[in-house]
Formats: C-alpha cells, structure tokens, sequence
C-alpha cells in the first residue's frame, strides 16, 4: 500500500504495520540473545571455574563463592551496560561496524599523514584479534560447559573433548543455515541461563 493510501484510510494500516514492526523488533530482540550475548553470557562459566583453581588458592567457601559471583555480575553489568551500550554500538560508519570501518572513518581526518600506516596496523591488529576470539572462544565455552560432565561422574572424562568435537561441527555446520537459526535455537537456552 502506497503512503498516499495510508494516509487516505486515517492510519489503520500504520497500526497494523506498526505492531507488526514491533513483534518482528522483538522476535529479533529476543533471537540477538541467543547470537550477540551467548558468548558474554556463558563466560562466567569458564571465569567460574577458574577463580577456585588451586593455583590461585582461593577456598570454595560461601563467602568467596559470592564474592566471584558478585565479582562476574558487576563485569557484566559494566560490559554491557558501559561498553556496548554507551560506546561500541555508537561507533559506527553509517552503519557498519568493526575495527576496519572504524579505520575508514578516522583515515580522511588525521593531520598527520606518517599516521596513516600507524592507523592502518593498529586496525589491522585489532581485526586479527577479533578472528582469533572467534576463533578460540567456542571451543573454550563449548569444552567448559561438557567438562561439567566430569561433576556428574569421571567415566564421562574420556567423552567431554570427543563431545566438544561433535558439538562445535553442528554448530558450524547450522551456522551455514544463517545467524537466523542459530538465534532461534540458542536465545531460549540463553534467556533460561540468564534467568
């Protein structure tokens, strides 16, 4: 229906389009937990872990279990509240995101031209470090949550790396199917987490 049509008809079609702007806006919502904040939502399970290794000699006791608790709490309430929210969803160019962007943005105001090169690797570095997160960072959130297996019984111990395995090439391979998919199946897994 044209704009001259729904101004015709006093706006009945915008609300109908309007709430179905808003339920798709909320589908979507609702599928970015499962792709944007799955891997900011299972950190804490590796962080966990690792802040009661006997190398750092503190005691699983119940003070310093909310003590840590409390400690990846606040980390992700800054995170995301901070960071994400007040900066990285701000810097953006016309749209994109990402070191590289960013880059492109910055190039054509530097007064100093022998700051390009220096512009360029530091971008540059910062993409590299991005594929190296999302390189490592499923297969450590992936391995942390099947080492739990080892708190139900040690005869799963032999089965977590091959579970890992199988786990991480589904993943890959409904990744193909589009991010779509993947918000479908994880955000009810990670709301539950969150909840």
């Amino acid at each position: 229906m044209s704009e001259k049509n729904r101004a015709s008809t006093g706006g009945a079609t915008h609300g109908a389009s309007g709430g179905g702007r808003k339920s798709a806006s909320l589908a979507l919502a609702f599928m970015a937990v499962g792709v944007v904040y799955g891997d900011i939502g299972t950190s804490p399970l590796y962080a966990f872990k690792q802040s009661f290794g006997s190398h750092y000699g503190i005691g699983v006791t119940a003070p310093n279990v909310l003590g840590i608790l409390s400690l990846i709490f606040w980390s992700l309430i800054i995170v995301v509240s901070i960071k994400y929210l007040s900066f990285v969803l701000r810097a953006d160019n016309r749209g994109e995101g990402g070191m590289l962007a960013l880059m492109a943005l910055v190039l054509p105001h530097l007064q100093n031209r022998k700051m390009v090169p220096v512009v360029t690797i530091l971008a540059l570095f910062g993409a590299s470090l991005l594929y190296g997160d999302g390189m490592i960072t499923p297969a450590i959130s992936v391995l942390s949550a099947m080492e739990g297996l080892h708190e139900v019984s040690s005869r799963f111990d032999a089965l977590v790396i091959p579970l890992a395995i199988a786990i991480l090439i589904g993943l890959f391979i409904m990744q193909s199917r589009g991010t779509h998919t993947i918000g479908r199946i994880f955000a009810p897994v990670m709301v539950a987490w969150f909840v």
